[in-house]
């Protein structure tokens, strides 16, 4: 990839749309206020390698795993053990299985797109399934461990297996799973503001991942689509 392919490699909306994540996420954080800098870190990172998941770009996933490090720091220090395990448990480590598996799948010759699979039907009872099996195992780990709100925090794990497992597998539909796992987030973290208002910021971050993982669901279609119409 050129120097000139490098400037023109994300599309104006999405350099709009990572530009406004950016600033959003710097301006909650000055203006609520923020206590330390991971959670300002994990957010910028986070965002970062949304964009380049809704590319299918591998680089994506090296991101999201320090992502899921920084963030289950930041979940410690709240008591939300949940996401600190999940992150660090679940999310670290199937974005390296991700990432080895984009790799290992390129489209033809871009390196930069993952080709994208079509998930099969018995494909999806076998996820529900592992899915029901790891939410029963994190709950009653949860509920050791004290977790603060352990309701949303059970149906995040829920959410983020799904959204993991769908990624794995490389098919679109993994972006909708984490704008479910957003959402869920969203309300974890507004729960958690009650208390100390500075995590409004990291609910700002969720929010700013929830219309990514939108456009990612939007663009990913659009390249199977694309990637459809090239094997014919």
């Amino acid at each position: 990839m050129n120097i000139k392919e490098k400037l023109n490699y994300f599309t104006k909306i999405e350099k709009i749309l990572w530009l406004s994540s950016f600033c959003l996420i710097l301006f909650s954080s000055m203006w609520f206020g923020i206590d330390n800098y991971i959670t300002l870190s994990a957010s910028l990172i986070g965002t970062t390698s949304l964009i380049y998941i809704a590319k299918g770009n591998p680089f994506g996933h090296l991101l999201m795993v320090v992502f899921s490090i920084l963030y289950a720091i930041v979940s410690f220090e709240n008591r939300y053990y949940g996401e600190m395990i999940t992150y660090l448990g679940m999310s670290a480590p199937m974005s390296v299985l991700s990432l080895v598996t984009w790799i290992k799948n390129p489209y033809g010759s871009k390196k930069s797109e993952v080709k994208i699979h079509s998930i099969k039907e018995k494909e999806i009872p076998i996820i529900f399934l592992l899915s029901i099996v790891v939410t029963f195992i994190f709950y009653y780990v949860l509920k050791f461990f004290g977790t603060a709100n352990i309701l949303p925090s059970t149906i995040s794990v829920t959410t983020s297996f799904f959204a993991l497992a769908l990624s794995f597998r490389r098919t679109p539909y993994f972006a909708l799973a984490y704008a479910a796992n957003d959402i869920v987030l969203i309300v974890l973290w507004s729960m958690a503001s009650f208390q100390n208002i500075s995590y409004i910021s990291v609910i700002v971050c969720f929010v700013v991942f929830l219309f990514n993982d939108t456009y990612s669901f939007i663009n990913w279609k659009r390249m199977q689509k694309s990637q459809n119409t090239d094997n014919k």
